[in-house]
């Protein structure tokens, strides 16, 4: 139901599991494993898989905590974008890549729960394409040092919501990783 034009078809996005960010994550192997099927899912599928990767002052471009974790094998045919901001739209060729490929529906999976996830799940709405976040594909680190609530609660609060939000002409949702249909 997306409101972008001649766009029928769906993207599985991968944010930013990257040995860096997702070293000290909740749950961080069920979640990666998680990816790991749906990835495997989409490609049977001939579903586009559209990897996403962070950089900034602590997350080095090319460096060992930048990389893919080494249980997740993006293919060279698979496009990767590159961002510096918590929305993957954000001053990134995503958006063309889309576009190019035909995508209006976006399943989403990756880290941090509490940042880019949740900033790339506004993004894809605000700009028309529906949005589906995958619960159990998720995650974020213990940030409760800092006065966030324990990172499962974090998770448990953003399926919450984000399973209630709602656009014009737009759907958002969340659905476990057995459930996904692309």
């Amino acid at each position: 139901m997306t409101t972008l034009e001649h766009r029928p078809n769906t993207a599985l996005i991968v944010v930013d599991v990257q040995t860096g960010v997702v070293e000290a994550a909740h749950d961080r192997d069920t979640v990666v494993a998680n990816i790991a099927a749906l990835v495997e899912k989409a490609r049977g599928e001939h579903v586009p898989v559209v990897w996403v990767q962070h950089s900034d002052d602590g997350l080095v471009r090319g460096g060992d905590s930048w990389q893919i974790v080494p249980e997740l094998s993006p293919r060279e045919t698979e496009p990767l974008i590159e961002k510096r901001y918590g929305d993957s739209f954000e001053d990134t060729t995503l958006e063309p890549v889309l576009a190019g490929l035909g995508v209006g529906r976006l399943v989403v999976t990756g880290a941090q729960t509490d940042a880019c996830i949740r900033a790339t799940l506004h993004g894809a709405l605000v700009r028309g394409y529906d949005a589906t976040l995958v619960s159990d594909a998720h995650t974020t680190e213990d940030l409760t040092a800092w006065g966030a609530p324990p990172p499962a609660q974090v998770i448990a609060h953003t399926n919450l919501y984000w399973s209630q939000e709602k656009a014009p002409g737009r759907t958002a949702g969340t659905v476990e990783t057995k459930a996904v249909t692309f």
